[in-house]
C-alpha cells in the first residue's frame, strides 16, 4: 500500500478512510491512557466512580440540603448524580481532545499518522470511564425506582439516551478542535481552559433545575448552552421530570454541529504546520 502526504491539501478536505485505516492505532491509543491512568493506584478503576460519587454527595449536602435548591420532585441524590457524571464525560473529552497537539507533540514531530487520531481517542478513553459511571449511577437509580417510593416515571425516549451521549462526546470534540487549534500559538488556553470549564459548569443546570431560569433573557442564554439541553433531556428519560422545549432542542444540537464542524476544518487547517509553531 503507498501512502501519499500532501502538505498542500485543502483545510476542507477529512480524509475519513485514512482514519478508518488507522483504527489499530485509535485503539491501541486508548489502551495506553487508560494503562496509564491506572498504573500503580490501588483503586484503579474505582477512581472514576469515587470522584463522581463524592461530588454527588457535597452537592446533595450544599445545595439540596443546605441551600435548599429545588431538584423538580426528583430525588436530589438522582437528581445531581445524572448531572455530574455526564457533565464529566463532556468536560473530561474537551480537556484531553483540546491537550492534542501540545502533550503528544514528541510523537506529532517524528511519525506521520492521522493526526485526529489523538482526539479522537480522548474520547474513547472518556467513553469507557463514563460507562463505569453510568453503572454506578443505575445501581442508585434502580434502587430508587424499586425500593422506595420516590416517584420515578422513565419515559420511552430513554431509549435514545445514546443520542444524548453521541451528542455530548461531539461537543466536548467540537470545542476541544478548537482549543488544540488554538493553543499551538495561544498557550495561555491550556490555563484559562481550566476557569472557563468551571464556569460553564455552572452555567448548565447541574445544580439548580433549569425551571428556576424565569426571565425571558435569562432563558436565551441557558438554551444556548448546548449541555443545557443534554442535562435538562436526560433527567426527563430518566425520571419524567425536567424542562425541555424545541427551542432548548434546535439551539443545541444546531450549536453542537457548528462546533464540531467548525472545529473539525481548524483543526485540519492546523495541523498541516502545527510542527513550525508548537
Amino acid at each position: 500500500m503507498q501512502t501519499i502526504i500532501k502538505a498542500n491539501q485543502s483545510f476542507w478536505r477529512i480524509n475519513v478512510r485514512e482514519l478508518f485505516e488507522y483504527r489499530d492505532l485509535l485503539w491501541m491509543l486508548v489502551i495506553r491512557d487508560l494503562t496509564s491512568i491506572y498504573k500503580q493506584t490501588i483503586l484503579g478503576p474505582l477512581w472514576f466512580i469515587i470522584q463522581p460519587l463524592i461530588t454527588t454527595v457535597v452537592f446533595t449536602v450544599i445545595f439540596g440540603k443546605v441551600a435548599n435548591v429545588s431538584t423538580d420532585g426528583m430525588p436530589q441524590l438522582i437528581f445531581y448524580m445524572l448531572g455530574t457524571v455526564l457533565w464529566n464525560f463532556f468536560a473530561g473529552c474537551m480537556t484531553q481532545s483540546s491537550n492534542s497537539f501540545v502533550s503528544n507533540s514528541s510523537v506529532l514531530t517524528k511519525v506521520y499518522f492521522p493526526r485526529l487520531v489523538i482526539p479522537l481517542s480522548a474520547v474513547f478513553t472518556n467513553l469507557a470511564h463514563f460507562a463505569l459511571n453510568l453503572v454506578m449511577f443505575f445501581g442508585f437509580y434502580f434502587y430508587f425506582l424499586f425500593f422506595t417510593t420516590a416517584i420515578l416515571q422513565p419515559r420511552w425516549a430513554l431509549a435514545l439516551f445514546p443520542l444524548l451521549v453521541f451528542q455530548c462526546s461531539l461537543l466536548g470534540l467540537g470545542v476541544g478542535l478548537w482549543v488544540a487549534a488554538l493553543t499551538t500559538k495561544y498557550r495561555d488556553l491550556r490555563f484559562a481552559l481550566t476557569f472557563l470549564t468551571q464556569i460553564w459548569m455552572y452555567a448548565t443546570p447541574i445544580v439548580y433545575p433549569a425551571s428556576l431560569v424565569v426571565r425571558p433573557s435569562m432563558k436565551l442564554l441557558l438554551w444556548s448552552n448546548p449541555m443545557s439541553f443534554v442535562v435538562e433531556c436526560a433527567r426527563w428519560m430518566f425520571t419524567g421530570s425536567g424542562t425541555i422545549t424545541a427551542i432548548g432542542a434546535s439551539l443545541s444540537i444546531g450549536i453542537t454541529l457548528l462546533l464540531v464542524v467548525s472545529g473539525l476544518f481548524m483543526f485540519n487547517r492546523v495541523q498541516r504546520t502545527f510542527v513550525d509553531t508548537i
